[in-house]
């Protein structure tokens, strides 16, 4: 097995594959940047190098500076968690090059994956439903336009190199076309130095499920069924669950089936999330796949009993997948616990935690790097933790994570606990019967 693991990361995530491995009697090695020195990860690790300042293009995204890191430590793999470098082929790559094991996706895989229009042509090919549209991405406004009135109103047009929204925008009449085409260009090049564009038919109604995979060197992957992130704002999920209210067995079985065969198509190695859109019809649209570990693992790890950072680890070292599929045998359910304010747009609410208290109890699990005296840079994402309850059924989940959700003090920053309150309460999500535009309509006063 490998000696020495170096996290490629920050917070809870390089916690938590730091927790993984000190039971696995792995040695690891923090990289941190000079406004993470007082982090949780930097403490927990047994080794930890500053890779540089506080902006990510200095640090978390410098490549050499991370190599850098893992040779003078000795690091014989890397750990890239999620965001930042964990779905950067070059990075794979260099990897490879020096000699120091990526866990995670190979280059060419994540190439594959990477880009949304191919992504779809590899999906097609391999049997998965995808949703109509252009075949690859469009070379004018006017192709754009004709495919639209052939697969009809509404459609959605997305960027190719897109994410969180940027460079999308939906479509529902053909005098709109030409604007949102140009908006959508514009904003994708700036964000991404990318504004290739594909097109899609727009879903109505849409849930949007994923089913977790993993997938070893020998072409062999199993799934670990599905999770439902619908709960988003602007394309940004801020609740999931398993399994989903909208999901049976037999639905479950097909998109099982068919996020294998797409992973198998490319022979994919290691954890990885294939996304789906599921209508009002229970038909499901590949979406996207995810080469990396997701934010919201813990749910299918704790209605499965299965950890999928060691899973990682081990596929990675080249110990085979079991083959076997799992399947949930709880009900279970993650709020991210932001450093916003819900009451004013979302605000990112950085600043000094001057007083923190975690829920517990049975069936309650928090993933988090903070603690009373910490401060939250504004430099990174806004999430400081993960608060995952499982149940025996999604009403006891609800009520459980209601009580923590109350319980979960964080004094000196606003935080998204009140919203998340108030969804345990609202009766639209209690029954399940929502879609993914359902915050559009939600009630964000006396928060």
């Amino acid at each position: 097995m490998f000696k020495k693991i170096l996290i490629a990361n920050r917070g809870e995530i390089a916690l938590r594959v730091i927790r993984t491995c000190r039971e696995m009697g792995i040695k690891t090695v923090a990289v941190y940047s000079t406004a993470d020195k007082e982090s949780l990860h930097v403490k927990f690790a047994d080794e930890a190098v500053c890779i540089g300042k506080a902006p990510s293009s200095e640090s978390y995204l410098s490549i050499p500076s991370i190599i850098s890191a893992a040779e003078i430590t000795n690091a014989d793999a890397i750990h890239p968690g999620y965001g930042f470098l964990s779905e950067n082929a070059e990075f794979s790559s260099v990897c490879e090059e020096y000699g120091i094991k990526f866990i995670g996706a190979s280059a060419d895989m994540i190439n594959q994956m990477g880009d949304k229009a191919s992504a779809k042509a590899t999906m097609e090919k391999a049997g998965v439903p995808t949703i109509p549209g252009s075949k690859g991405l469009l070379k004018s406004v006017e192709e754009g336009k004709k495919i639209a009135k052939k697969i009809k109103y509404p459609v959605i047009i997305k960027a190719t190199a897109g994410g969180g929204g940027r460079g999308m925008r939906i479509i529902k009449k053909e005098d709109e076309f030409e604007k949102a085409w140009n908006d959508a260009r514009t904003e994708s090049k700036a964000a991404f130095g990318n504004d290739g564009m594909y097109l899609e038919k727009y879903i109505e109604e849409p849930r949007h499920i994923e089913i977790q995979i993993v997938g070893d060197s020998k072409g062999k992957a199993c799934h670990l069924s599905e999770r439902d992130c619908s709960i988003q704002r602007r394309h940004q999920k801020l609740l999931e669950e398993t399994p989903s209210p909208v999901v049976d067995k037999k639905l479950r079985d097909k998109m099982g089936k068919a996020a294998i065969a797409g992973a198998e198509a490319i022979g994919y190695e290691g954890a990885g999330t294939v996304e789906f859109l599921v209508d009002k019809h229970s038909d499901f649209y590949f979406m996207e796949m995810n080469t990396r570990i997701q934010v919201e693992h813990p749910i299918t790890e704790e209605v499965t009993d299965y950890d999928l950072i060691k899973e990682q680890i081990k596929v990675a070292y080249g110990i085979p997948v079991s083959g076997i599929n799992y399947y949930p045998n709880l009900f279970a359910m993650e709020c991210r616990i932001n450093a916003e304010d819900p009451s004013n747009d979302f605000r990112p609410s950085p600043g000094k935690i001057t007083n923190l208290h975690i829920p517990g109890g049975h069936g309650v699990r928090v993933d988090s790097h903070v603690y009373a005296g910490y401060t939250i840079p504004p430099n990174y994402d806004s999430m400081i933790a993960k608060l995952i309850v499982s149940a025996q059924t999604r009403e006891e989940v609800i009520v459980r994570m209601k009580r923590a959700l109350q319980e979960f003090v964080i004094e000196g920053i606003k935080t998204t606990i009140p919203f998340h309150i108030k969804l345990m309460d609202d009766e639209k999500f209690k029954s399940g019967k929502f879609t993914t535009a359902f915050l559009e309509s939600f009630d964000f006063s006396k928060i």
